[in-house]
């Protein structure tokens, strides 16, 4: 008996443990293997790449298609806009969410569909909205896209099923989903783990729940979207933050996307660690000015940056001032006069805007005599 309850208590404390987060508790030494024909691993605020495996082979997206039409949406400032539903978007295949023909809803709650149940008719209903067809809004979608510095990609609908000239890459898909992510209300959706939505007609609402089992498999993670389709095979696109650091993760035809994103997340909160570069309001350089009451001036930074690094990687960081000195009085306390570009190697990773420490006023004419026969007087002294 005492066999038997040891055994069942073993059994218990086994599906408790696989139940938890998953935490980066042990150091990752070295890059991590993962299934994935593509993957990328992207520090959000800067852009820096953490991990890559062919990051810009061109590839089919399935579902992650649909953060771009969640993009669009939200951006479009339409939220509460009712959509009526047409008979196309009610008869899409694949994932939806039962949408009929003539159906009415709020763009909001259409958003809410395509992100936590995948739903192609919900994306094809907001494709048709906001575009006036399916085809017009792809074009928005990629040039969108290209806007955002993903110009490997291309957009033939706004739900992902296969088409030949629909694609993108790993790379370009992390700077989708790291813009997606700025966004608080994307994020919001993203994050929402239920919610209900109207039903017309019916006398019960429709009850959406998220597919995004990395919400529940992952300390600190927060997004973002699945996809399957038999050409794209299983695809991914993560997102987590620890103490306001938010990495973000895709995965191309992953047979085992769950693990391969926990392995990349893991391997960047292990491997990296962020570093404060420049503080805000630190004095950063001083500049010169023409035709004020001082010939220089104090800039300093307007924002702060950090970013992920090694251990010794501060030293390979590169810093390119951008200001056309001299500057030219009056110049105003908090006056934006230049930038500090950041690199690191060739890549630049951050930008910190230059301020104006103090105020600089413009020389009065007096003042300008008086400058002038100070300096004028001494020297006529010396000959008289």
């Amino acid at each position: 008996m005492r066999r038997l309850l040891a055994s069942i208590l073993t059994v218990l404390m086994i599906v408790v443990a696989l139940s938890l987060p998953v935490r980066a508790d042990t150091a990752v030494t070295e890059p991590p293997r993962v299934t994935a024909r593509s993957a990328v691993l992207l520090d959000q605020a800067t852009g820096r790449i953490l991990f890559s495996k062919n990051a810009h082979e061109v590839l089919p997206m399935a579902s992650t298609t649909k953060i771009m039409t969640a993009i669009l949406a939200l951006e479009s400032g339409r939220l509460g806009d009712v959509v009526t539903v047409s008979e196309y978007a009610s008869l899409m295949e694949g994932s939806g969410i039962d949408l009929e023909a003539g159906e009415q809803k709020t763009l909001e709650e259409l958003v809410y569909g395509l992100i936590l149940r995948s739903g192609n008719d919900a994306a094809t209903a907001i494709a048709e909205h906001l575009g006036g067809s399916v085809e017009k809004f792809a074009v928005m979608m990629t040039r969108r896209a290209k806007e955002l510095g993903a110009a490997q990609t291309k957009f033939m609908n706004p739900h992902g099923l296969h088409h030949e000239e629909h694609y993108t890459t790993a790379y370009d898909l992390a700077l989708i989903a790291a813009h997606a992510m700025s966004i608080p209300k994307f994020q919001e959706v993203c994050t929402t783990r239920e919610i209900k939505i109207s039903w017309t007609g019916r006398p019960y609402d429709r009850l959406l729940r998220n597919q995004n089992k990395l919400l529940t498999l992952y300390d600190g993670a927060d997004g973002i979207k699945t996809g399957w389709t038999t050409p794209a095979g299983r695809c991914f696109v993560g997102s987590a933050v620890r103490d306001d650091w938010r990495l973000i993760s895709v995965v191309l035809n992953a047979p085992q996307m769950w693990e391969d994103t926990t392995r990349l997340l893991d391997f960047g909160y292990s491997f990296y660690m962020w570093k404060k570069v420049v503080e805000k309001n630190q004095p950063l350089k001083t500049a010169a000015v023409s035709k004020g009451v001082s010939d220089k001036v104090t800039l300093i930074a307007g924002n702060g940056v950090g970013m992920p690094l090694k251990e010794n990687e501060a030293e390979l960081l590169r810093y390119h001032f951008d200001v056309k000195e001299p500057l030219t009085a009056p110049v105003r306390e908090g006056q934006e006069v230049g930038a500090l570009h950041i690199y690191f190697g060739t890549q630049r990773v951050a930008e910190v805007s230059l301020l104006a420490a103090e105020e600089v006023e413009k020389r009065g004419f007096g003042r300008i005599l008086r400058k002038f026969f100070g300096r004028w007087v001494p020297f006529a002294a010396l000959h008289s």
